[in-house]
């Protein structure tokens, strides 16, 4: 199968400046999240994409944009998936991270922030984030790959956690110390069964502006 699947994190946002936890929050992109997203268009401009899957949330539609105009791919058609939603974090959204962390101690705070089943009043676990986005993943992405197309998706750490678990076998307790992706491109090949058979990863880089 010749089909590739791209997967990108949408960049910095501004809630993440912020250290707040966004989850399905509709914010915008940071202004160095829309370098990010210039930065991820170039380092994909030898590689042709038939088709995009983004979230609900504005972050992934402007990060999108961004990459499509820096690879000079304007007219690829793109589709909105609330499957592929970030995590809703319930109560804790909005909160600032590093102050819950505090309040409720580094193992319990990491146990929420990694954790494949652990629950927030309100919200969804990574479990819940899997059970929605990899039924998507097999049924509606998989078949284009089948296809031999290349396929994008824009998406958030937890519903890109959820995937990588699935495409690369990872257990439960591995995808529980497995990081966000920031500023990274993960290009898969995956066989019948939408599992790994080839992984390659693109880096970028912002440079700091001189003060």
């Amino acid at each position: 199968m010749n089909g590739r699947l791209i997967i990108v994190r949408h960049g910095e946002s501004e809630w993440n400046v912020l250290g707040k936890w966004t989850g399905t929050t509709d914010v915008h992109l940071s202004d160095k999240g829309f370098q990010e997203a210039k930065l991820f268009g170039e380092n994909l401009i030898d590689i042709p994409i038939d088709k995009a899957f983004i979230s609900q949330q504005i972050r992934t539609k402007e990060t999108l944009e961004h990459i499509l105009d820096a690879s000079k791919q304007y007219k690829v058609p793109y589709e909105v998936s609330p499957a592929i939603n970030e995590r809703d974090y319930g109560e804790l959204t909005g909160k600032n991270k590093w102050q819950v962390q505090k309040e409720i101690g580094a193992e319990a705070f990491e146990n929420i922030r990694r954790g494949w089943n652990c629950p927030v009043p309100g919200g969804e676990t990574l479990k819940d984030v899997y059970n929605r986005s990899v039924p998507f993943y097999k049924q509606t992405v998989l078949p284009l790959l089948k296809d031999n197309k290349t396929i994008l998706i824009v998406a958030h750490g937890n519903s890109i956690r959820a995937l990588i678990k699935y495409i690369e076998s990872k257990s439960d307790a591995e995808i529980a110390k497995t990081e966000m992706i920031f500023g990274t491109i993960l290009i898969y090949k995956v066989d019948d069964a939408g599992k790994l058979v080839e992984k390659q990863e693109r880096h970028i880089t912002i440079t700091p502006t001189p003060k």
